[in-house]
This record gives structure tokens, sequence and C-alpha cells, in this order.
């Protein structure tokens, strides 16, 4: 007898091996290997019996070996919210900054509460649970962690994981504004450009009368002017990943763009690529005193003085494109114009900087009071023709 403490007992034939449970396992030596029963047995005897039968079958010949037993199948792995969520991200094509925002929201306020759920069993009720304690008192964080879900779990109906998006909560992606920016008028944007820095003060022009994103301003170099043709080529952005600089097209294809430069705003440039900027085609219109990109930090510690001196202490940078929205469509400029000029891809994201300027709404009360008498003075001439902005 060989073997540990379950006895197994061996013969020129096979062998039979005493199991922990007491029954009895009977192997038949076939072909240089033992190939095991396809049961075992109550007893020895009835093990030795089987064991018999089969060495006098392989003896003639006939024997078949019993088909080994089908392993069992593991059971594939659960397809979670977070499984799925990072796959989806994985397989989008996304701008760097928007990638990192998305992991932000997932990491931060979506899976710790709904990463360990499998896809398909996610329900309206859990959606609405999740929701109602999600980010309270940040209205703009909450409409994007709900609208990035909504997205995900709408992919998820088209891979038919789902019947049905359980995110169905009328209006919890979009976020109501509170209050609209007043525009600054064309003084107080002088007021702020005199205040600021001479070799700053091109910015404040840029954004105000072309229409420029922060991150676009910024990543501007000279070659990007073409003041004989007085246009300025919008073609890359400066984001701020992670605590890194990453330059990259703009956000959408409609940022990428010509914008024709005012005529009275193309001799301050050139004053500023003559007084401020290197030769070098490639070089940055606004760079740091390192010469990188400017941080924003830097920025403000100019711009936020030079706003207060303007009697505007809630004007942020970006509300200059409100003012330059906003005077285009003075002009009577159209809706698809706008789009073109600030660089933005759907009619709402451009109708959203249309603020009405109060001289705009003097000029409509002029004309209307014109309507009363003899002396008409309409807002555009007749006919198709727009006047030209100058």
């Amino acid at each position: 007898f060989r073997g540990g403490s379950h006895m197994t007992r061996r013969y020129r034939s096979g062998a039979i091996r005493a199991l922990p449970s007491g029954r009895y396992q009977a192997q038949a030596r076939y072909q240089g290997r033992l190939v095991p029963a396809p049961t075992t047995f109550d007893t020895r005897g009835d093990a030795e019996a089987w064991l018999a039968r089969a060495a006098k079958s392989i003896a003639t010949g006939t024997w078949t070996p019993p088909a080994p037993k089908a392993v069992k199948a593991a059971a594939p792995p659960v397809l979670t919210v977070a499984v799925y969520a990072d796959q989806w991200l994985a397989e989008r094509d996304l701008k760097p900054r928007t990638r990192a925002d998305y992991r932000i929201l997932l990491d931060r306020w979506i899976l710790p509460a709904l990463g360990s759920v499998p896809v398909t069993d996610v329900t309206p009720a859990m959606v609405r649970s999740w929701h109602a304690d999600l980010a309270p008192g940040r209205e703009t964080t909450r409409a994007r962690a709900y609208g990035l879900l909504r997205t995900i779990m709408g992919t998820a109906v088209s891979d038919d994981l789902n019947a049905a998006n359980p995110c169905r909560i009328r209006g919890a992606g979009s976020v109501r504004r509170r209050s609209t920016t007043t525009i600054a008028t064309v003084p107080e944007v002088e007021a702020i450009a005199a205040a600021m820095p001479d070799r700053y003060r091109a910015m404040i022009w840029l954004a105000a009368w072309c229409g420029l994103r922060y991150g676009e301003v910024t990543e501007l170099r000279r070659g990007d002017l073409d003041l004989d043709a007085q246009v300025v080529r919008v073609r890359r952005g400066v984001v701020k990943v992670r605590g890194s600089r990453v330059v990259d097209t703009p956000k959408s294809n409609a940022g990428i763009r010509d914008v024709a430069i005012p005529p009275h705003v193309v001799p301050l440039l050139d004053d500023h690529l003559r007084d401020h900027t290197a030769a070098d085609s490639d070089a940055l219109l606004f760079p740091s005193d390192q010469g990188s990109h400017l941080p924003t930090t830097t920025f403000y510690g100019w711009y936020y003085p030079a706003r207060e001196s303007a009697g505007r202490p809630d004007l942020r940078f970006h509300d200059l494109r409100h003012t330059q929205a906003t005077l285009a469509a003075a002009t009577g400029a159209t809706l698809s114009e706008l789009m073109g000029r600030i660089g933005h891809s759907t009619p709402g994201a451009a109708m959203r900087y249309q603020h009405v300027a109060a001289d705009r709404d003097r000029a409509i009360a002029d004309a209307l009071s014109g309507l009363a008498g003899a002396d008409v003075v309409p807002l555009r001439p007749r006919g198709r023709k727009r006047p030209s902005a100058s």
C-alpha cells in the first residue's frame, strides 16, 4: 500500500484509491497512463470489479476509455457599471481635457454609488435615488454627472444590454441659469485694456473684438496673424489637464476658423507684434516670463485689478466673448455668421451669447418712434444686402 492518509492500492492493471468521502476511485492502466473510471464506487470490491473488467477489455483490445468529465465553464465576469464605463471611456475619441473631466465625474460622483451594480440591473428608481444625493448645491456638477451617466447607459441600450435607458429624470442634464451676464460696453472694454500691461493688452482686444477663448488666445503664434488680410487664424488651443498644459485642436471642428479682425484693431495688433512678439513665426504672442504659455494665475493678477478699475468686478475674461457675440449680432450678423465667428457648432450654444446691448435697445426704441412720424429710421436697409461691419 502506498499513499498518504487516503490509502491507494496499486495493481499491475491500475490502482484503487480510498477517497476522503468513504467512496473508492478506480484507475485502469492504459497506454502508459492511469485512466479513471467514469464514476466512484461505494465499496472497494465494486472498484476492483470494474478494474478487472477494464483489464480484460484492454487485453483483448476492445476497451474504450471513458470520456473525460467536461470541465464546468467558469461563469463570465459580471459586467458592472464600473467595468462598462471604463470600456466606454476607452473607446471614445475625446479631447484630453474632456477625457480627464469625464474621468473625474466617474471616479468622484458616479462609480462610488453605482460602480459595483451590474449594468443590466440599473433601474430608474436606483438612478433617482443616486441623483437625489448627488453633489448638493453644485448644480453644474450634478447636471454634468447625470448627463454622462445618461449617455453611457444610452450606449448600453445600443449594445442590447438594457431594454431602455434608466436615466429618465426630466431636466436633470441641464442647468438653469440663475443670472444673465451683463455684457461689457465698448468704453468698459477700452478701460480694461488701458489698465492692462502693454504686453497683455491685445488679449482683451482679441477676446472682445474677435471672440477668442482664453486657451485660443494664449496659444496664438505670430504666424496665426495675417494683418495684411486682417485675419486671425484659430487652429489650436491650450488647456490644462491634470496639472500639465496640452496643446490641441479646438474643442470642436467649428472652433477651427478664420476670424476677420475689425479694422480699428489691426494697428493695435501690429504694435503688439512689433513690441512684444519674437520674430519667429512660431513665437507665442503672449508668453510668460519663462517663454511658455501664460498661466491663468499670472494673467488674472493683472486682469482682476483692470476690471475693478473699469467698474466691472463681475466680468470674467470669458464674458468678453459675450460682448463680441452681442456686438456682432447688433451689426446684423445672422446666426450662422455668428456661429462661424465665435466657433460654435450648434445654434443653441451661439444664441446663449446674444444678450441685448443697451445701445442696441435705444436704436430699436428710436426706430419705433420713427414709425410714429414722418422720419422712419430702419434698423437695416431694405433688401437682402446687410450693412458691413467696421
